[in-house]
C-alpha cells in the first residue's frame, strides 16, 4: 500500500473583454498558482480578497481528478462576485502532483 495521491497544480487567471473596467483592481493576466495547499502570486502583483472567496471553494474540487462528464471536469470560468464587473477567473489545471499521506495528516488511516 503506498499511501499516495495526486493533486493538479492549478493557474487562476483574471480575464476579461478587451477595455472592461475591472472594480476589483485587477489587470487581466493577473494570477496566481495553487501548489498543494500553497498559493503563489509574482512577486509585486496583488488578488482581490473578494475574487479569491468566489474561487476558493472550487479549488480543492479542481485540483482532483474528476469524472469527464461531471461539470468540474469542464467548466473553468468563475464570475466576478461584483455584479457590475465583467472579469472572470479561470481555472487551468496544470500538472499533478504527488503527496504522501503521511507528510499531509497526523490521522492513521484505518
Amino acid at each position: 500500500m503506498t499511501h499516495e495521491f495526486e493533486l493538479y497544480d492549478l493557474k487562476v487567471e483574471v480575464i476579461a473583454p478587451p477595455d472592461a473596467k475591472l472594480w476589483c483592481n485587477a489587470q487581466p493576466g493577473d494570477w496566481f498558482e495553487l501548489r498543494g495547499e500553497l498559493l503563489f502570486l509574482p512577486p509585486g502583483q496583488g488578488f482581490s480578497l473578494y475574487s479569491l472567496a468566489a474561487v476558493l471553494p472550487l479549488l480543492a474540487a479542481k485540483q482532483r481528478a474528476t469524472d469527464p462528464n461531471d461539470w468540474m471536469d469542464s467548466d473553468a470560468e468563475i464570475a466576478c462576485p461584483d455584479p457590475n464587473c465583467p472579469s472572470r477567473l479561470k481555472i487551468t489545471r496544470l500538472g499533478k502532483r504527488t503527496f504522501r499521506r503521511g507528510d499531509t495528516t497526523a490521522t492513521v488511516k484505518p
